[in-house]
């Protein structure tokens, strides 16, 4: 049995306990959250800070690893995405290597879960070893071409096939984005979701030609894939932004994670919560600012109660895979969220948007949702700053 105890407890889903005490077998399952003075202190780990449940990554690329430092900043999305597909190969050592690194990074940093892309097998054997918990979006796309979409899927149902499950993983199949995925794909990847309990991704909205490409047929998106030979002379979607080809593309019966945001407005999040009732969102604060240097209204998405989460991207994009250094990122630019809210964002909000809320994200009877300690004090600044630390208990 372990105890420990610390200034403020915050399970989450309750109110933050003074001088809270968190009990736990030696697996790290709760067994009681009490007040310290109603329980024998004797054998109590006192700490200084806040103790709150281990951290959810909604959005991770963890197969990306080895190309940390390899594609430079500020350049934008679409030249992103292309020095990502001119550049990603690599020996499977260095591979290897550099998810098991990533993945310890993660660890060490107080995550417990992870929402996974997956475009090859590369992470399989790493996350075999059961360190956290995955559910993996295996990743789909053919570039709006509708006559490859089956054999697009025929050769990504075949990574998903590969993949085993454990009681400590999920996975699904997913379409990459708006703009890289047709109609004939999305049903096909709706049709192998069909009566399973997952989630489905997709990116959204993080960059200005993205939505120009479905408002007005026009933009660097023409020029991309021109580059790579591939006509957009069929696609015919005009008027609205991107978020709403998705939705009506996708099946509202699933928890949908729409991922980055950085453009999406009022209209946009109305309409997708209106079309489905387990919307969930996710920033990655400083992937966002890695690549196009800008961040979403945080506001928008407080206003319609919005399911926010928290991811770091992948380590192309991101100079670490921290939860925190995401939050930090999140509070200096959008300092009137409340750390209540953020702390919800990062554990409960992402267990829930993965499918491990019955395990993950809150300090409740029964679960085993880890145990981080922050180096905040609550009661005179509740902030996280520049030099707020994380501390991994459990």
């Amino acid at each position: 049995m372990k105890k420990f105890s610390a200034d403020f407890v915050f399970p989450i889903d309750q109110a933050p306990i003074k001088n809270g005490l968190v009990i736990m077998d030696d697996k790290g399952k709760i067994l009681e959250i009490t007040h310290l003075n109603q329980h024998d202190q004797s054998s109590v780990d006192m700490l200084d800070g806040v103790l709150i449940p281990g951290f959810v990554n909604t959005h991770c690329h963890l197969e990306l690893s080895h190309m940390k430092g390899k594609v430079d900043t500020g350049t934008t999305l679409i030249p992103f995405i292309t020095n990502v597909v001119t550049q990603r190969n690599a020996s499977q050592e260095i591979i290897q290597a550099a998810i098991a690194s990533a993945e310890q990074e993660m660890i060490d940093g107080g995550v417990v879960a992870v929402g996974d892309i997956c475009n090859v097998v590369d992470t399989f054997a790493q996350k075999s070893k059961g360190n956290l918990r995955y559910h993996n979006f295996i990743e789909m796309f053919d570039f709006l071409q509708d006559a490859n979409a089956q054999n697009t899927f025929d050769q990504y149902i075949d990574v998903y096939n590969k993949l085993s499950l454990d009681e400590n993983s999920k996975k699904s199949c997913v379409p990459h984005a708006p703009y890289s995925v047709s109609k004939s794909l999305f049903q096909l990847i709706n049709n192998n979701n069909v009566n399973k309990d997952v989630t489905v991704s997709i990116h959204n909205q993080e960059t200005i030609p993205e939505n120009e490409l479905f408002q007005d047929n026009k933009g660097a998106f023409y020029d991309f894939y021109g580059a790579f030979d591939i006509s957009l002379n069929a696609f015919d979607e005009k008027g609205k932004s991107s978020i709403h080809y998705a939705i009506q593309n996708m099946d509202p019966s699933l928890k949908i994670l729409f991922v980055h945001n950085t453009l999406t407005n009022q209209t946009d999040i109305e309409a997708a919560q209106a079309w489905g009732d387990k919307v969930f969102w996710a920033t990655c604060a400083n992937a966002n600012l890695y690549i196009e240097n800008r961040l979403p209204n945080y506001q928008l998405f407080i206003n319609a109660n919005s399911k926010m989460t928290v991811g770091t991207d992948s380590l192309t994009s991101n100079w670490q895979l921290s939860i925190l250094e995401e939050l930090k990122t999140i509070s200096k630019f959008a300092s009137y969220i409340p750390l209540e809210t953020l702390l919800k964002w990062s554990t409960l909000n992402g267990a829930e948007a993965l499918g491990f809320e019955n395990e993950l994200g809150s300090l409740t009877i029964g679960k085993t949702p880890g145990l981080n300690l922050l180096n905040i004090d609550f009661e005179n600044n509740p902030v996280i700053e520049s030099m707020t630390k994380v501390d991994r208990l459990i």
